[in-house]
């Protein structure tokens, strides 16, 4: 089987060497073949020491995947869903590809706005009533 660089994105693509892949017995579906044969796909790939990227988008990446990440810096995905290790094998792959274009995207720049003047008015009349009704909680005095 030919093995093929991981697109994740246009222009961007995780070499295949970079991709550590392993087996293992599976939890997922399966019956009794679940315990004799190894289905369960897991991924590892150095996401701190990859050359796919360039500096300023790893540095996103990390960033980004910071809590997804081993102290090494890899990130692991594991796919135990399917019964056949071809099928685990292509989600984890997707799986993959996901994370790193999530991590990606550049948010959109946030822009300021100004409140309207209905918004100002509503906030101010909530203030007043706020206060009208703590003046009118306030003990009543008798006047001699």
């Amino acid at each position: 089987m030919a093995r093929t660089d991981l697109r994740v994105a246009p222009g961007i693509a995780i070499p295949e060497p970079e991709i550590h892949e392993s087996a293992s017995r599976s939890r997922g579906p399966g019956g009794q073949n679940v315990n004799k044969t190894e289905t369960r796909v897991t991924l590892r790939w150095d996401a701190a020491r990859t050359r796919a990227l360039s500096p300023d988008a790893r540095a996103l990446l990390l960033r980004a995947l910071g809590r997804r990440l081993t102290r090494d810096g890899e990130l692991i995905v594991r796919s135990d869903r399917e019964r056949s290790r071809a099928r685990n094998r292509a989600l984890a792959r997707e799986r993959l590809a996901e994370l790193v274009r999530a991590a990606l995207e550049r948010p959109a720049p946030r822009i300021d706005t100004r409140p309207t003047r209905a918004s100002k008015e509503r906030r101010l009349r909530a203030k007043r009533g706020q206060g009208e009704r703590k003046r009118r909680r306030a003990a009543v005095r008798e006047e001699r």
